[in-house]
């Protein structure tokens, strides 16, 4: 398994037979080095989105078009999407599970906020999600833009993922501090990966205490397009 950060709350992940796309922002996104966008999302299967701000949408539509891939996504956000030209994937909603290749993905709670602009006008678009991936034998939680809630106790104790992709930047989620004290207290974590960082200066700029924080876990700062093998 490949994890590989494209930056901010981008990633691509290469599991089981899926190359997997989770919130790919490409166009303005100061942390991908110009010129990379097409090796980012090359050889895409699907594309999972979390919610609906400018910095996890924006390319979607496009990527979905060039790549084929189609695109998932809470039930609302799903639709517009699909209704802007989008592979149409799964419309699906929290708790909900779907298969892909070797792969399965389930949508679980956020606690953030959803919308995009139509118009000039911020529109809702379903309630925001993080997700459960499983696949190599491997369960990853990918919180998506959050702050500690208490849903993730049963998170923790019912899908027991053993990956944490963490949004810790602060500001518009939780910091490194609360990330850390999340992971500590809700979940068994073996390796946590920080996300939604170091993209704008009012974001942390480093994951010192979200390592400080949590002795005896692998916590890796991610670099883009560098890939985390596990």
């Amino acid at each position: 398994m490949n994890i590989i950060w494209l930056g901010h709350g981008s990633f691509r992940i290469e599991i089981g037979d899926q190359v997997l796309l989770i919130d790919p922002w490409i166009n303005g996104n100061p942390m991908l080095p110009e010129g990379q966008g097409d090796a980012a999302v090359k050889g895409a299967t699907h594309i999972l989105i979390t919610h609906g701000h400018f910095d996890h949408t924006a390319d979607v539509v496009e990527i979905s078009k060039t790549t084929g891939a189609p695109v998932s996504a809470v039930y609302e956000l799903g639709k517009h999407l699909h209704g802007l030209g989008a592979i149409e994937g799964h419309a699906f909603g929290k708790g909900g599970t779907i298969t892909l290749g070797d792969v399965t993905a389930t949508l679980v709670p956020a606690s953030h906020s959803s919308s995009i602009d139509v118009d000039g006008r911020g529109v809702y678009m379903g309630a925001e999600c993080g997700f459960i991936l499983k696949g190599e034998g491997k369960m990853i939680y990918l919180s998506g833009d959050t702050d500690i809630m208490a849903d993730m106790e049963w998170i923790g104790d019912f899908y027991k993922p053993d990956i944490g992709i963490l949004s810790a930047g602060g500001y518009f989620t939780m910091d490194m501090a609360g990330a850390a004290y999340a992971a500590k207290r809700y979940f068994n974590f073996s390796t946590v990966i920080p996300c939604h960082y170091r993209t704008f200066p009012l974001l942390e700029q480093s994951a010192d205490v979200l390592k400080d924080g949590l002795p005896g876990v692998s916590v890796t700062e991610p670099e883009v397009l560098q890939a985390i093998t596990l």
